[in-house]
């Protein structure tokens, strides 16, 4: 079995790798069948270098191996045929820029894996660079209200030289008594929460912060029954929440009243109420400063997310009453962080991380038949058509 890895190709330049010269090492021990080669780069946090004195064979032509790995999606042009291809594709919401991706893979013969598709049985994802978006996302919530409120100034994320620098940064800080309210308990919401109990920011409860007023900051970690209820008032479950989202509406002002600092870290399925809207920020006892939104879904839950910003502009105002973007420091705006790449901002952290989880939880499945059926519920295309579980895809990919 043959694996290459793939220089990223993608616009703005994206230093991230699936395995670090440390994972392909070790998966060469584990599995002595595998055969490796990595693709040159200039742009890669690990140098050439740095995999080449692993023994590991730095090559311009993968066109002979059998499976490859890439991070961002693969231009068209630079795409193989007949081979098998993991990488973000960012289609399985049928988004409209990737359509013409995703045709081309189907006419190239390409067997293709997204990293978000792969799960267990029970639908959870195994993999992906979430921990490190959440991390990122609560640094730069705090850098964001440095800068509004001029009371200091924080570098930024990708200048430093991983998780450690950015808590060592933070530690330095004397932060006024602030609220931070976390929605989401996944790879996201927890990434951030890491952050603050790093710092040791005080976490309490969701009635002590909703009642109580501080004299040092805290922060509260909700999940969807905190932020949403049913419309007839019924208290359910999770699961009806899962199943009936249309039955929800959003309960996230009490939250808005209260708070200084809001991270996204949720998960938000079509159908789910908006959880923070325009009436909320609009309202006179909205109390929100920053909103650090790393789900970063434009035009979705979060009213103040009229765009991605970019890791080179990170930050832009919300004008809640006219509901416009306008300077950051403008006395009425709200500051809204919304980079889409977070992660590439630790390019090194989340490259080992992301590489130990896929060695962990799905190399397996090359070498046990997929026992676990991880490959086979991960697979979208195969023999140049959709699979069964992304038939859902074949309007999007006609152009209907």
């Amino acid at each position: 079995m043959k694996f290459g890895i793939l220089k990223e190709r993608k616009s703005p330049p994206d230093r991230r790798v699936v395995f670090s010269p440390d994972e392909l090492v070790r998966l060469k021990q584990l599995h002595q069948n595998v055969s490796v080669k990595v693709e040159a780069s200039d742009i890669r946090v690990f140098t050439d270098s740095q995999y080449e004195d692993l023994g590991i064979k730095i090559t311009n032509d993968i066109s002979d191996c059998d499976i490859l790995f890439g991070v961002k999606e693969v231009p068209i042009d630079n795409l193989i045929p007949n081979k098998t291809y993991f990488f973000f594709s960012h289609t399985i919401k049928k988004q409209p820029y990737n359509r013409k991706l995703l045709q081309a893979i189907l006419e190239k013969n390409i067997d293709l894996y997204d990293y978000e598709t792969i799960v267990d049985a029970n639908n959870r994802r195994l993999i992906g660079f979430g921990r490190y978006a959440g991390i990122v996302g609560a640094y730069n919530s705090i850098r964001a209200f440095g800068i509004k409120f001029e009371l200091f100034k924080l570098p930024k994320a990708e200048t430093l030289s991983g998780k450690e620098a950015l808590i060592t940064h933070l530690k330095r800080l004397v932060l006024p008594p602030l609220k931070f309210v976390i929605t989401g308990t996944g790879k996201v919401g927890n990434g951030a929460k890491e952050v603050l109990d790093a710092i040791k920011i005080k976490e309490v409860s969701v009635e002590n912060y909703l009642s109580k007023n501080y004299t040092q900051p805290v922060y509260t970690q909700i999940d969807v029954l905190d932020y949403n209820k049913r419309k007839d008032g019924q208290v359910l479950d999770f699961t009806d929440f899962y199943r009936n989202p249309k039955e929800y509406v959003s309960d996230f002002e009490r939250f808005t009243k209260v708070s200084d600092i809001y991270i996204t870290g949720h998960f938000h399925a079509n159908e789910a109420p908006v959880i923070l809207t325009r009436e909320m920020l609009q309202s006179n006892d909205c109390k929100i400063k920053v909103v650090a939104d790393v789900s970063c879904d434009v035009n979705g839950p979060i009213a103040c997310t009229l765009r991605s910003s970019t890791i080179a502009e990170p930050l832009y105002g919300y004008f809640p009453r006219e509901d416009k973007e306008v300077d950051v420091f403008h006395p009425a705006a709200v500051v809204v962080m919304a980079v889409d790449n977070l992660p590439c901002e630790l390019p090194k952290d989340a490259s080992e991380g992301f590489g130990e989880m896929f060695l962990e939880h799905v190399i397996p499945a090359f070498f046990n038949v997929d026992k676990d059926g991880i490959l086979q519920r991960a697979k979208i295309t195969e023999k140049g058509k959709l699979t069964p579980r992304f038939s859902y895809l074949q309007d999007y990919v006609d152009g209907k």
